[in-house]
């Protein structure tokens, strides 16, 4: 994620970094030089067909409106990926407070928050397909988070695993029905935060859709030429190029907010996040807490 503020007026055309520019130079490119060969055929070999630049300004309007709608909706999957990382930081946090209420075993107390910071771990790994064992096994030991990784769903497992000493807990009647169900309240809550992610992760925004939208851009900037030349003349590369950045900057900038749990500029720092739960749980504990996660070049992992 960028974290930067908001560069000056003349530094604003020259910042690269958490631009889509470096993504999309080679489209920009391609339809500034296409705009340049229809001016230099028409003017100096044959006649081109000019379009109305009325009706391309509709055909734009269109294209925008499709534009609009998808990237609201990619950036609702982006804004409701972070709604439920913040409930799981929440809840691992409500998970420190009610432990430290309900179970007076230090011991077993410290195991299941360590748990609960593996289970963040392990839904990170998931999430973007990493491996997270050096961050586990300090703190399931070796053995266990071998069991865990094991798993298909290694995160739920480690919900599980709470859940198992719980009932140790309530077996040996240090757990009464309140608590059972207090913090069985904030596994449940742990585990809707983690399905609903899936559910991100797994259904992407229809293809169709997104084949519909990319095919119109390019034949819009395509045919965008033939329109520009007779309203700008030499200078339709120039527009030609601006629409182009315009148009395939926002199809980039959908394509990542789309995909919220990718390790993008515009995706969410997960890294960040779990370093948030580890220094809730080691302070919960009374333990020292560890560094932020450290912004490198105005990205947040």
């Amino acid at each position: 994620m960028i974290l930067r503020e908001p560069p000056s007026s003349f530094k604003l055309f020259f910042v690269i970094q958490g631009s889509v520019v470096p993504a999309i130079i080679g489209k920009i490119t391609a339809i500034a030089l296409i705009a340049l060969l229809v001016v230099v055929l028409d003017h100096f070999f044959v006649p081109l067909p000019h379009i109305s630049i009325a009706a391309m300004g509709i055909f734009g309007v269109a294209l925008s409106l499709f534009l609009g709608f998808r990237n609201n909706a990619a950036y609702d999957r982006w804004w409701e990926a972070r709604k439920l990382w913040g409930a799981m930081i929440a809840d691992i946090r409500n998970l420190c407070r009610q432990s430290s209420l309900f179970i007076r075993d230090d011991a077993a107390r410290e195991d299941i928050l360590n748990h609960a910071v593996a289970f963040a771990h392990l839904h990170r790994g998931f999430l973007r397909d990493t491996d997270v064992s050096a961050q586990v096994v300090p703190l399931t030991g070796a053995e266990q988070a071998r069991r865990l990784l094991a798993f298909r769903n290694p995160a739920d497992a480690a919900l599980r695993e709470i859940n198992e000493r719980l009932v140790t807990l309530s077996d040996q009647n240090r757990l009464d029905g309140f608590a059972r169900m207090t913090l069985s309240n904030t596994l449940s809550s742990l585990a809707t935060a983690q399905a609903s992610c899936e559910r991100i992760q797994t259904t992407p925004l229809p293809y169709v859709y997104s084949l519909l939208v990319r095919r119109t851009t390019y034949l819009y900037c395509g045919l965008l030429p033939f329109a520009l030349l007779e309203a700008t003349g030499w200078f339709a590369p120039l527009f030609a190029a601006v629409v182009a950045y315009v148009f395939f900057g926002l199809q980039t900038v959908t394509n990542e907010l789309e995909r919220p749990f990718h390790n993008l500029q515009n995706g969410l720092p997960l890294d960040a996040m779990c370093r948030i739960i580890e220094t809730s749980v080691a302070e919960a504990l009374g333990k020292p807490a560890p560094e932020p996660v450290a912004v490198v070049n105005h990205v947040l992992s």
